[in-house]
């Protein structure tokens, strides 16, 4: 099990170091699962010559538990194994803390979601309390607000120990993510294999939904997050009504807005921005929204989740650092994927290499710039 034992101190020599402060040539100790500090770069230990030491990523927003979960359209993995086979996909990329991002409700795909939502949640809570997990797993509820049955849901689950962070979102076409509703149809029917008539159908029991329990859904969510101190985000905001709303309500974080009007507004909210790291590596948005790398160029990323691909916070790192056209300096752009996360979701304990912090280190070599993750050690224990 991976949390059955604690390791015994560990030196990691002949890196470069990437702290806060900037990249320094040095040795690091680990010890008690904690960063004991730092010594020479010449010494005892674990060389890695030639590598980057950076800290564990923190991932806020994942869908790709669903990935393992339905490998296929008409497949359901049992969930237990899904999850392990997630997390280890996860460690590999260099997260040592990821939000596991489960659907709360459900819009017009995967009405299942609805059913599998606990026992998915127990499932999960299993594999922690027994050390079957190589990151450190935590939940991040994602409420669906065009569904009556996410009110329920989240009263069953918001009070749940690994429920740290919470999103409000609503995927009806028209508005915030997909704008354009035929090619949304078009694609949710092609996902779906379904046809036509039955696609219409169902995308206007949608917007009947939607229409009827929206706002009272949204009311609900933001209650049951303040109530219990988790914090809150608004999902998908595309206009400055979006994000005067996410203000009104609290709201901390402005997650993937999709325009540079609700992304700055946001910013003159105070609101943390997230953004995706795959809409950077491949050079826009999937959904045809704002490209990341504008609102890196106008200073409106404070943190980078992976979203639908895994191993992209650390990837996106290095390439934001690497690019010249870029004012990001290494240091900056690996706290967007460690410090500034943590931070964002009160885990003070994590996300720096810093003295006394917890020792989640992650330790990455680059082949033709692309990174590698050759070691991964969380707590101080060496989990890949």
């Amino acid at each position: 099990m991976f949390d059955s034992f604690q390791p015994g101190p560990t030196t990691l020599s002949g890196a470069t170091i990437i702290t806060p402060e900037g990249p320094i040539e040095a040795a690091l100790r680990l010890e008690n699962g904690c960063i004991a500090g730092l010594a020479s770069s010449r010494g005892e230990g674990l060389d890695l010559t030639g590598h980057y030491l950076v800290p564990g990523v923190v991932d806020l927003h994942t869908d790709h538990v669903e990935a393992h979960i339905y490998p296929r359209n008409t497949v359901q993995w049992p969930f237990l194994p899904a999850l392990m086979a997630h997390d280890a996909v996860v460690i590999a990329g260099g997260t040592t803390t990821v939000f596991d991002s489960l659907s709360v409700g459900a819009s017009m795909k995967r009405p299942e979601r609805r059913e599998i939502l606990e026992p998915l949640v127990a499932s999960l809570e299993h594999g922690v309390e027994n050390g079957m997990f190589r990151a450190d797993h935590l939940l991040h509820l994602r409420c669906e607000i065009s569904d009556p049955a996410t009110i329920g849901l989240v009263d069953a689950t918001i009070s749940h120990p690994l429920t740290r962070l919470v999103s409000v979102m609503d995927h009806t076409p028209g508005d915030r993510q997909s704008v354009d509703i035929d090619k949304w149809f078009n694609h949710m029917i092609h996902e779906m294999e379904i046809d036509e008539t039955e696609g219409r159908e169902r995308m206007q029991e949608l917007f009947d939904r939607s229409a009827r329990v929206g706002a009272e859904v949204r009311a609900h969510v933001v209650a049951a997050a303040h109530a219990k101190r988790v914090p809150l985000m608004s999902h998908d905001d595309r206009t400055e009504a979006h994000a005067d709303q996410a203000r009104s309500e609290g709201v901390a974080i402005s997650e993937f807005p999709t325009t540079l009007d609700a992304a700055r507004r946001s910013r003159t909210h105070g609101q943390a921005i997230v953004a995706g790291a795959p809409n950077f590596l491949r050079g826009g948005s999937q959904s045809g929204n704002v490209a990341v790398r504008a609102l890196l160029e106008e200073g409106l990323v404070d943190i980078l989740a992976s979203d639908y691909i895994p191993r992209s916070p650390l990837e996106a790192a290095f390439a934001i650092a690497a690019d010249n056209s870029l004012p990001y300096r290494l240091q900056d752009s690996i706290a967007m994927v460690s410090d500034r996360p943590a931070r964002a979701t009160g885990l003070t304990d994590r996300g720096r290499i810093e003295e006394g912090l917890r020792a989640d280190v992650v330790a990455v070599r680059l082949v033709r710039r692309q990174p590698v993750v050759s070691a991964v050690w969380r707590a101080g224990k060496q989990v890949f």
